[in-house]
């Protein structure tokens, strides 16, 4: 009896399906597994329990089970490379290795003569076999393994250190574009917005921002061995100059990933112990420009919508590097994006192409600045104005123009919160009446994780545990923190959003500006207006569930000055 006869007599797939997978080729117990799962015809986990169920097999979690680390020390890492296997733990002088094939016995006789034990299989989906490798051995260890195979032999001959240093770039090329192929899949299948790739004193580190947050990569010791290999690679795939190793470099790539288009840059520093390469991932497939979406709050969006479609004036986004202002600006220009309504704008550089929208890349080094293209521009007749970010007085004066002469600019700031943006043109040199009489709104953003849905865990808090200005009279349940699952990568966060503070320029706000007043006293008079503050939104998203408190304070400064003037609205939602 084979692994299809047993799913077939468990009910677990019909007749049909399992002639489907048999003449789709599946030879084995894992291959026949793994294609009825992509075919969507049964659960792994549960084909997995059957077969070993039927042959005498323990289904493992290995998501949930603890693993004894030290047995890789002796373990055989070609065997956990080549046939899929890991050591579990020493169980009364036996060794407890988890496999995906439960008919395929010669792997594990191989274990037992390499280790000298008595080896008990045990059944684990390969994905979980595949994450364990890559949490404990670094991604592209398999591959390292190889080289280092080839790198020893190449090593016996002496004296020849360039000539074989040439040699081992030519033998290793194909192991070489494997590996940083590896290390580019994983950033990708882990969300990583980018990748980290610095050299140390003391080897090569590997880290993926994913969700905002460094999370160092596991890596396998023997990187920093092929670092020079590793950066060149990189350099090439970006059209880089590969002998140049002593000034900044940046440059581009595209890629193409399960019918995917990644668009990747590549910027290039040398530092003390070698070059440093980070890797910016703009995935085009998973990005999605819709203003709902963002995690405004319902009274937010609707004023955010009204403000969008205003005839002329300037619209300010707000907040550091990667806190989501483009995504918030291409969501804006997709909303009010029609026939009748032409947009043009100037980025640098154009993140995503948007369809229907007129885009600008900026090139300083020529002369095509902001303030530069902004001129052009308004010889194109545009409704809508896009200006990436408004850096110095030529660009503010520009753009201020534009929006006298009847235009709808768009435009980013680096400011920390809303009412910072009109002190911070004032200082750029603009007339504070101008300043006045054309900025519209300031929205300030940042980006807070969101908790997994599927193993977040209530807490009842205790009120001298909490913030300050933390809104206790609010709460009326439990909060949640983040526990960690195998949906989520054991993070027990899984993707991000928005919180916002939108500040309009009402009379007393244009007065205020008008008169030079300091960021504070513009705060407070949009906080007696009703304004929102970045950190009053933050607690609504954890006093309903969507973020954990650490985020919030992660984020965002207390208001605690602040909450005694400011009206408290309800929840919404």
């Amino acid at each position: 009896m084979d692994a299809g006869d047993i799913l077939l007599r468990r009910r677990l797939v019909d007749e049909g399906q399992l002639e489907q997978l048999r003449r789709s080729g599946a030879e084995g117990a894992a291959s026949l597994i793994e294609k009825a799962v992509e075919r969507g015809f049964v659960d792994e986990e549960a084909a997995l329990a059957a077969v070993g169920a039927e042959v005498g097999l323990e289904y493992v979690d290995l998501a949930t089970t603890p693993v004894d680390l030290s047995l890789l020390k002796s373990f055989p890492t070609r065997l956990i490379h080549r046939q899929a296997l890991f050591p579990i733990r020493r169980e009364n002088g036996q060794l407890v290795v988890a496999t995906s094939d439960p008919f395929d016995l010669y792997p594990i006789d191989e274990v037992s003569a390499a280790t000298g034990l008595s080896v008990v299989p045990v059944l684990s989906p390969r994905r979980e076999i595949d994450r364990l490798v890559k949490m404990h051995l670094g991604v592209g260890s398999e591959t390292i393994d190889g080289l280092m195979q080839v790198t020893d032999d190449l090593e016996l001959l002496s004296g020849m250190e360039a000539e074989a240093s040439e040699l081992s770039d030519q033998a290793h090329e194909a192991s070489v574009v494997k590996l940083v192929n590896e290390i580019l899949l994983e950033a990708i299948e882990t969300r990583a917005s980018d990748v980290h790739i610095e050299p140390q004193a003391n080897g090569l580190s590997v880290r993926y921002r994913v969700d905002g947050l460094l999370l160092p990569q596991a890596m396998p010791p023997e990187i920093a061995r092929f670092e020079s290999a590793i950066i060149s690679r990189l350099k090439i795939m970006s059209r880089l100059n590969i002998a140049e190793k002593r000034l900044p470099q940046d440059g581009r790539m595209r890629l193409k990933v399960s019918g995917r288009e990644i668009d990747v840059r590549v910027s290039v520093i040398p530092m003390i112990h070698g070059e440093g390469i980070c890797l910016r991932i703009l995935d085009k497939g998973s990005m999605s420009f819709e203003l709902r979406k963002l995690g405004m709050e319902a009274e937010t969006y609707a004023t955010f919508h009204e403000l969008i479609q205003l005839p002329h004036g300037i619209i300010l986004v707000t907040g550091p590097t990667g806190s989501g202002k483009t995504t918030t600006l291409y969501s804006a220009l997709i909303e009010i994006n029609t026939p009748d309504v032409k947009i043009i704008t100037t980025e640098d550089p154009v993140e995503y192409q948007l369809p229907g929208i007129n885009q600008i890349q900026v090139h300083a080094k020529i002369g095509l600045t902001f303030g530069h293209s902004l001129r052009s521009i308004l010889r194109h007749d545009p409704d809508v104005v896009l200006i990436g970010e408004i850096r110095d007085l030529e660009t503010a004066e520009n753009a201020i123009q534009a929006s006298l002469t009847g235009h709808l600019v768009f435009s980013t700031l680096h400011t920390n919160d809303a009412a910072g943006a009109y002190t911070r043109l004032v200082d750029m040199g603009v007339e504070p009446f101008l300043v006045a009489s054309t900025v519209e709104a300031v929205m300030a953003q940042r980006l807070v994780r969101r908790l997994c849905p599927e193993c977040r865990r209530e807490y009842q808090p205790i009120h001298d545990d909490l913030p300050d200005d933390f809104p206790f009279d609010r709460l009326r349940g439990p909060l949640f923190q983040p526990v960690g699952c195998r949906k989520c990568r054991q993070i027990g966060f899984a993707g991000r959003f928005g919180i916002y503070e939108l500040l309009v320029t009402d009379e007393r706000i244009r007065q205020l500006a008008h008169d030079r007043a300091n960021t504070w006293d513009l705060k407070r008079a949009g906080v007696e207006a009703g304004m929102q503050t970045l950190r009053d939104d933050g607690w609504r998203k954890v006093i309903r569930g969507d973020t954990a408190m650490d985020e919030v304070l992660r984020v965002t400064k207390g208001d605690r000055t602040m909450t005694v003037a400011r009206p408290v609205k309800a929840s919404a939602g």
